[in-house]
Order: C-alpha cells, then sequence, then structure tokens
C-alpha cells in the first residue's frame, strides 16, 4: 500500500447495491487518523449485497478508487472491503477452557476464542466473524480484558456472524480482477457501526439500522457490545420501485424524484406544490403534485420500521435500549425520517454521521460513507492496537509468537 514518509495509507471500499464508495484514509506518526480521499460510482451489478454482474462490479469499483486516487494524489494497490447482503446469518455462542497457570494469559484466550468458534456451519458457508462480548473468570462476569486476572475455568461468550463462500469470494475477485489486495473483508453493518455509534450508546443500549439500497442490516449493542444482528431483505429500492409503478416513470427517474423531493411523511408537504416527473416511454415531463410522492414513500417506509420493530423485540433485548436507534445508509437521507421512525418506534432516532472524521473532511460527514469511513478507522485502531501490544512485548524481553498472531486476529474482530 503506497505511504508518504512514515505515515500509513488505508482505503476502505464499500461495495454497495447503488454506488461503491472508496475511501482514503491516512494515519499520521503522531497515531492522529486523516480522510484525505473519497471517491464514488454507481453500482450496476450487485443486487440486495450480491454481486450478479462482474464486469459492471468492477468497472463501479475501479472508478471509485480512481477518483479516491486522484483526490488524495496517491496510487492504491491495497483496501478493506465490506460484505453485505440477506446471506449474512448471525447467532451467540460461547466457550469455556481451564486456565493453564492461576492468570489468564494471552495463550487461554486464544484457547476459549478458538473452543467458542468450534461450531458446525453448512460447508458453503464460512464464519466471516467472531465478535467477543465478555469474559467470566470463574463466577465474575461482564469482563473485557481477562488477561492478568487470576483464576481456574475462563469462559467467554461471542457473537458469530457467517456468510455464503460464493458471495464473500464473488467480492474478493472483483477487487482482485481490478488490481487490489484484500486485507480484510468485513460485514458492513459492523464497519458503519465504527464509524458513528459513540461508547456511551453501547454501553446504555443502542439498535444501528443501515438502510442500504437491497437490504436493511441491524445490529443492537448493550453493555458495550454486539448481542444482536439481522439483515432484513429490503430497503430503498423498494421505495423506487413503489415511485416507479405508482407514478409510472421509469426507475431511474423514480430514483431521483425520491431523493429530489421525497419526504418521510405526507404531512411535512403542503398540498400545492408540484414536481416535473418524466413518464415511461414519454419525452416530455408531466407535473403531479409531490404529495402523490410522499403518499407512495410513506407506507413502504412504514413497513421497514416495522420489521426493524419486530426484530428488536424478538431479539429479547427491547427493554435494554436506552440510546435509542441510529440510522444509516442512503434512505437515511430522506427528510423527516428520524421524526417518523421515533413516532413509529417510540424511542429516540438520530441520523448517524461519522463525525470524528467528517468534521475536518466534510466531503464524508454522510450517513452513505458510514462503512467506508468505518472500515479505514477500524484498520487504524487495528493497527495501532498491534503496534502498542508489540512494543510492551519487546519491552518484557519477548517477541511476537503465532499464539500472539492469532490472539490479535480476534482483537480485530471487535468492533
Amino acid at each position: 500500500m503506497a505511504r508518504k514518509d512514515r505515515d500509513q495509507i488505508i482505503v476502505g471500499l464499500d461495495v454497495g447495491t447503488h454506488k461503491v464508495a472508496a475511501v482514503v484514509g491516512e494515519v499520521k506518526y503522531d497515531g492522529s487518523l486523516e480522510i484525505i480521499g473519497v471517491g464514488t460510482a454507481p453500482s450496476m451489478g450487485i443486487k440486495k449485497g450480491v454481486v450478479v454482474n462482474v464486469g459492471e462490479t468492477m468497472e463501479a469499483i475501479k472508478r471509485a478508487v480512481h477518483e479516491a486516487e486522484l483526490m488524495a494524489g496517491i496510487t492504491v494497490n491495497a483496501v478493506y472491503v465490506t460484505i453485505s447482503g440477506n446471506h449474512l446469518r448471525s447467532f451467540n455462542n460461547k466457550g469455556a477452557v481451564t486456565v493453564a497457570t492461576r492468570e489468564v494469559s494471552e495463550e487461554d484466550v486464544v484457547r476459549v476464542l478458538d473452543n467458542a468458534n468450534a461450531v458446525q456451519i453448512p460447508a458453503d458457508r464460512q464464519i466471516l466473524h467472531t465478535v467477543p462480548q465478555e469474559f467470566v473468570v470463574d463466577e465474575n462476569d461482564g469482563i473485557k480484558e481477562p488477561i492478568g486476572i487470576s483464576g481456574q475455568r475462563l469462559q467467554v461468550n461471542v457473537h458469530i456472524m457467517t456468510a455464503l463462500n460464493a458471495s464473500v469470494q464473488n467480492v474478493v475477485q472483483c477487487a482482485e480482477r481490478c488490481g487490489l489486495h484484500v486485507l480484510k473483508t468485513t460485514a458492513e453493518l459492523l464497519a458503519s457501526a465504527r464509524a458513528v455509534l459513540e461508547a456511551d450508546e453501547r454501553e446504555l443500549g443502542v439498535v444501528h439500522v443501515d438502510i442500504g439500497a437491497g437490504t436493511t442490516d441491524i445490529a443492537i449493542y448493550h453493555n458495550g457490545y454486539i448481542v444482536h444482528s439481522a439483515v432484513l431483505p429490503m430497503g430503498g429500492d423498494h421505495i423506487t420501485s413503489d415511485i416507479a409503478v405508482g407514478m409510472r416513470t421509469p426507475k431511474s427517474e423514480a430514483e431521483r424524484v425520491k431523493l429530489a423531493h421525497g419526504a418521510a411523511q405526507t404531512a411535512m408537504v403542503s398540498d400545492d406544490e408540484t414536481i416535473e416527473v418524466a413518464c415511461v416511454g414519454a419525452r416530455e415531463t408531466v407535473l403531479r403534485k409531490r404529495q402523490l410522492l410522499c403518499d407512495i414513500i410513506e407506507p413502504r417506509l412504514e413497513e421497514i420500521f416495522r420489521y426493524i420493530e419486530r426484530e428488536i423485540s424478538a431479539s429479547k433485548f427491547q427493554d435494554a435500549i436506552g440510546s435509542g436507534l441510529v440510522l444509516t445508509g442512503g434512505t437515511a437521507l430522506l427528510p423527516g425520517i428520524a421524526e417518523f421512525g421515533e413516532e413509529l418506534l417510540g424511542l429516540p432516532v438520530r441520523i448517524g454521521v461519522p463525525k470524528k472524521v467528517g468534521a475536518q473532511f466534510p466531503p464524508v460527514a454522510s450517513p452513505i460513507y458510514a462503512a467506508a469511513v468505518g472500515l479505514v478507522m477500524q484498520a487504524a485502531a487495528e493497527e495501532a492496537e498491534m503496534q502498542r501490544k508489540s512494543e510492551a512485548k519487546l519491552a518484557r524481553g519477548r517477541g511476537g509468537t503465532g499464539v500472539v498472531g492469532r490472539f490479535f486476529s480476534w482483537v480485530r474482530d471487535v468492533v
């Protein structure tokens, strides 16, 4: 990967249904992260997060990366990539081992995580993430860093996410055929959460919802860690399709009208407002009431929120959501959506944007860039943690080992 002096370049590539976004981050010598480039391209080869046309997906990746390269003034040859789609599945699991010595060591942590990870899954699926939730030493629970704690038995609770092998491989191959080395794949909902959720929200309990074009990703956090996740097979494209049918217009025009004139609730629009819409097969545009557009959007959006509500209820954590709900994804840009969600769900709702990096690089201060920015932030944090622990090992006179390397691989999945 390209570097400038001693600074490190990290590139996040979010491969979505409507767009491919590439974000370039630069980790300074002092450890600070600065976003220096962003590129986007329409995505025509992805449907509901899954590659359906390799050539079109590759073209979108090339265009997005090239645009980011021009802005950042670098050459990109390695990326971190998101994985999305309703093929993602998740569940919680446990692992337990006997502590080898009187105190929990890194080797014990690796062994207990291996134990929790020893689950049977179908041959066509792979474990994408094993995210540690909490450790338990003897009868003491709620431990996030068990190394050095005295005890005889170590247990871990984890959240495991699986994905279809073919779906993951297709995304990776598209990137690699563009001349890019894929360093790591990350579930989109984990990446976007990294960019927009605050630590106190995770502690109090929060629902992160990414309403993309093809799917809606849901992740629930409590006590600082993820406790439930799911992918719903509906998103902004369903709203667009409804508009296309209801207003007798091509899907491309329906998308344009939705973005330019849409609103979450009809009550937000006066009855005398009109918009120009191109009809199917007609060269000329016609005037339609803007209320008609919102009359189409509102029921479909309500349906999406009702599905979210049912998923929250099914998680059994509906009474542990003290911070409310955070929205990301392209549909989060719809005016009035936060207020509409609050009204339907009875929870505080806010739009999630990458505030920390967006403040110094405004182009990415949008919910549509949450996943790509989150990839960069996560990679930077992983590198910093690995460097810190490696230096600590050297200071104690012990070099890195294979076990330590495996320990770091588990740490990387803590989002």
